[in-house]
């Protein structure tokens, strides 16, 4: 017997109780709520005082919010014999320039392997495909050699240049690509005598928008929460997240400002987010579906 139907906002969909839907509501934002409560529970533990945060057993809650554990972080950044300011930059520098180019690089090669067919094109999405299964850990050593084979070592180049070729970027491009944008379309752009590149800019990208800025989210958010690195030596060129660990490594005295550089570290990542979290939930659920 079919399926009784019923329209909603001129869709069709199975029907469904008043009261399903009500669970449904509830289930989803008391899940969402327990996935809130790491992101609250470092906001309360910044806003503790010393004694709060030393508590036994701990609260969740703070009873005594305070600004202090802030004053002291920025306190303790006036006093870096590296001029904090250039801490940021260079995070700021090399997510930037990583970002970008990895989502210029990732696209560029994402609408090769999708939409022009060329011997070999499988074979090296399979080899992509191959490379998501490891580490950045596992690959160090070799990625130290290439480095220093090129004399990049020590240099912005040293950050910027692998997050460039990261493939992860290129898989989610490359499954967007084929299921949101249409042959038929990119013909019609090359029988008008547009050539692979302005196809590519003008026609490709605006169609899979969802994909780059889901991109543009995972590439900034890795690079922007980078520690120390194996690459980097001088002092001028570290991130802002080693000297932040640096500041805070004191001990007990260090703890409230540790807990304060914690929100600082994650406010800018958490806002780039925000601002594109539905595009990466239409990104993630179409990178593994095909037509």
């Amino acid at each position: 017997m079919a399926a009784k139907l019923r329209t909603r906002n001129h869709k069709v969909v199975f029907a469904r109780s008043a009261g399903g839907d009500a669970g449904i509501t509830i289930m989803l934002v008391l899940l969402g709520a327990f996935m809130f409560l790491p992101m609250v529970y470092v906001v309360m533990q910044s806003l503790k005082p010393l004694d709060e945060l030393w508590m036994y057993p701990p609260r969740f809650f703070v009873s005594s919010p305070t600004l202090g554990n802030f004053a002291s972080l920025f306190s303790l950044m006036n006093i870096s014999w590296v001029p904090f300011s250039r801490y940021i930059f260079n995070t700021v520098f090399t997510s930037v320039m990583g970002t970008f180019g990895h989502l210029f690089i990732a696209s560029l090669a994402a609408y090769t392997l999708a939409k022009i067919k060329f011997p070999g094109g499988k074979a090296m999405f399979k080899t992509i495909q191959t490379s998501l299964m490891f580490n950045s850990t596992v690959t160090g050593i070799t990625s130290f050699i290439i480095l220093s084979a090129f004399g990049w070592l020590d240099t912005y180049l040293a950050i910027i240049v692998p997050a460039w070729g990261s493939t992860l970027g290129l898989y989610l491009m490359k499954q967007f690509m084929d299921t949101n944008v249409p042959d038929t379309v990119l013909e019609s752009s090359r029988l008008d005598g547009a050539g692979e590149l302005r196809t590519y800019w003008i026609i490709a990208m605006p169609m899979v928008k969802p994909a780059w800025l889901t991109l543009i989210v995972y590439s900034f958010q890795g690079l922007w929460n980078a520690g120390a690195s194996a690459y980097i030596h001088s002092e001028q060129l570290k991130s802002l997240n080693y000297a932040i660990g640096q500041i805070t490594a004191g001990g007990i005295k260090r703890a409230g400002a540790s807990a304060a550089a914690q929100v600082v570290m994650m406010l800018v990542p958490i806002m780039v987010f925000v601002f594109s979290q539905s595009n990466i939930v239409e990104t993630m659920g179409s990178s593994g579906m095909k037509d």
